[in-house]
């Protein structure tokens, strides 16, 4: 041990072999006194150790000399080296790197090292590793940031605004010098090892300051030319998936970006392009779009790969039954997955034959497998139309079966409607009643003046249609139709007392018995010209009118007060009866109208035709 404490000094090896030197030096200067030039070589007189003495003392080692030395000897606390100086340097062991738990140091290794002192207490040169190494650390970095050449360091630690980086001293990389592109999570980069290049350097204060960014701009550039030079619309390259965004990802080209649209990363329906790519993929693409002068790339991935619905028509064909997966759902339908970039739409009308589906997701969820049958092919506008209810028996059919006209059944009100009710038959099948098959006689505004919901209704079956799946269902035909007879009961010419039922601008209703009514026109209520109907009648009142016309089609039957007065002042009448022959008029009502359209108006006539249209309506 070197005892470097002031007290008892061991003589290090290099002391004992000097001295051993000059003892035998000076032995063989006195055993040889009769031939002096032998070592006494000086003419001062000089004997050969006093050179030897004055040659190590003159060798030019000083302080801040960067030196070899061999090492002799390993101690717990210091490292003894050997450069060739009359003592031997200490080196504290803690200079020395602990690689797998032992110090990176051995008996026999040269080393570099410093000069710190020549001499200390003990007679030892004091040396350094660490300075050496920093010496020559900040040498080699002067040289290179002069010839702007490229230095190697190892990342250590991240500091404020970058990392520490160590290049045989610490250095600053900016946070901004990373990367070509902002770096997100810059711990990623600890313990790397990279290029850099020196862009600040100042000795004095000990500021270095590199830069990464810098080589990766010089190495795209260089790789930007290769590629453009290379870059053609239809060829396949390689590319390196740089960032992922919504609507696609970018592509690191070498030197250049081109763009994968999320449409065209696959046949399939692609939600996001982080279902197919991560940042840092090697991939292989195909370039669909190359724009030279703004450098633009736009890129394929499905294009390499057949479009399957060039197979559509072979594979899928109409009516053919096949398995498929739920990928979507909308307001009016589900999208199922056949094969990878093949879809088809279930209509929701095409999800049940009885169910009314409002939303498929009744019925469905994404995910579903599920079994249906090919309806129809678009392939020009890449569409197919998919039915589920076609795989169960169409219960219409059953039903048109079961339930042919005339069938009386009972059921109760499911719903009810502006148009009409529904009525429960089948299990989840309802029949309509439509409102004009409530009565043959009655006028009727609303269905819900007749029914509410749960009321037990028997109706007789009209028919049912399979193709619209409509099941038509009627009221008034339980009775038989008062109107069928009607030109049998009620003659042309006969004269009843009717009551007024209700008033119209353009005349009167009046009931002729229950349920049956006739029309007065205005122009029939008197003799004399009327200009409102509440000056002459008035709701409740008895009238004695004639019947003039009689259409059992249209339900309506038209009578006249005015004849009847003309007759009671036995007026002629028998030339309206000459008109009528001559000109093949089927009633005296028709006769009557012509009459009176030609005394009116064109203001009159035109109020007429909308009056009739109104009373038809």
């Amino acid at each position: 041990m070197v005892d470097t404490s002031g007290g008892s000094k061991t003589k290090s090896r290099a002391q004992t072999e000097r001295e051993k030197i000059l003892a035998q030096l000076d032995a063989a200067d006195k055993e040889v006194p009769q031939n002096p030039g032998l070592f006494n070589i000086s003419k001062d007189g000089e004997s050969f150790s006093d050179l030897f003495e004055k040659s190590l003392s003159e060798r030019d080692n000083k302080v801040g000399d960067i030196v070899k030395g061999r090492v002799v000897e390993v101690q717990e606390d210091y490292v003894l080296v050997d450069i060739n100086y009359k003592s031997e340097g200490l080196i504290p062991i803690s200079e020395f790197r602990v690689v797998e738990g032992a110090r990176d140091i051995a008996v026999g290794s040269e080393v570099e090292v410093y000069i710190d002192r020549i001499e200390n207490e003990n007679g030892m040169v004091v040396l350094s590793k660490d300075k050496a190494d920093m010496l020559r650390a900040w040498n080699d970095i002067s040289r290179a940031a002069e010839n702007e050449e490229v230095i190697e360091g190892t990342i250590i630690a991240k500091v404020k605004g970058g990392l520490s980086v160590d290049i045989g001293v610490k250095a600053f990389l900016p946070g901004s010098q990373i990367d070509l592109r902002p770096v997100r999570n810059i711990d990623a980069y600890i313990g790397k090892t990279y290029k850099f290049k020196v862009i600040k350097f100042n000795k004095k204060r000990g500021n270095i300051v590199l830069s990464r960014r810098a080589l990766l701009e010089q190495e795209r550039e260089s790789l930007r030319t290769q590629t453009l030079d290379a870059m053609k619309e239809g060829s396949i390259v390689n590319g390196v998936v740089k960032n992922i965004t919504d609507y696609g990802a970018f592509i690191d080209l070498g030197g250049m970006d081109g763009l994968l649209h999320i449409t065209d990363m696959s046949w399939g329906r692609v939600k996001h392009p982080s279902e197919i790519l991560n940042v840092g993929d090697e991939i292989e693409v195909k370039v669909l779009k190359f724009d030279n002068e703004k450098e633009r790339v736009s890129l394929g991935l499905k294009q390499l790969k057949p479009d399957p619905w060039e197979a559509v028509a072979a594979e899928f064909t109409v009516g053919k039954k096949t398995k498929g997966k739920v990928v979507s759902l909308t307001d009016y339908g589900a999208f199922i997955e056949l094969a990878e970039g093949i879809e088809g739409l279930i209509h929701v009308s095409e999800m049940s034959w009885t169910k009314r589906v409002k939303h498929p997701s009744q019925i469905l969820k994404v995910g579903d497998d599920v079994d249906v049958q090919v309806l129809e092919i678009d392939g020009a506008n890449r569409r197919i139309s998919l039915g589920m209810k076609q795989l169960e028996t169409n219960p219409w059919v059953e039903l048109k079966e079961s339930y042919p006209p005339g069938t009386i059944i009972e059921g109760e009100v499911k719903s009810i409607t502006d148009f009409g009710v529904f009525i429960g038959v089948d299990d989840g099948i309802d029949g309509m009643v439509h409102i004009s098959d409530f009565s043959w006689t009655k006028r009727i505004n609303h269905p819900s003046e007749m029914f509410k919901k749960g009321d037990k209704v028997r109706s007789v079956v009209l028919g049912v249609d399979i193709e619209n799946e409509r099941f038509s269902l009627g009221l008034k035909q339980l009775e038989q139709d008062p109107w069928a007879n009607i030109e049998d009961k009620y003659k042309i010419g006969s004269q009843y007392d009717v009551k007024v039922v209700k008033i119209a601008d353009f005349g009167v209703f009046v009931e002729l018995e229950s349920d049956i009514e006739g029309l007065i026109h205005i122009s029939e209520l008197s003799t004399k010209r009327v200009e409102k109907v509440e000056e002459v009648v008035n709701i409740g009142d008895v009238l004695k009118a004639e019947i003039i016309t009689i259409d059992r089609d249209s339900r309506k039957i038209g009578l006249s007060a005015k004849l009847v007065k003309l007759r009671e002042q036995k007026m002629d009448v028998e030339d309206y009866v000459k008109k009528a022959t001559a000109t093949s008029k089927t009633s005296l009502g028709d006769l009557f109208g012509e009459t009176l359209k030609a005394s009116l108006t064109d203001a009159e006539k035109e109020k007429q035709m909308k009056d009739s249209e109104k009373a038809k309506s």
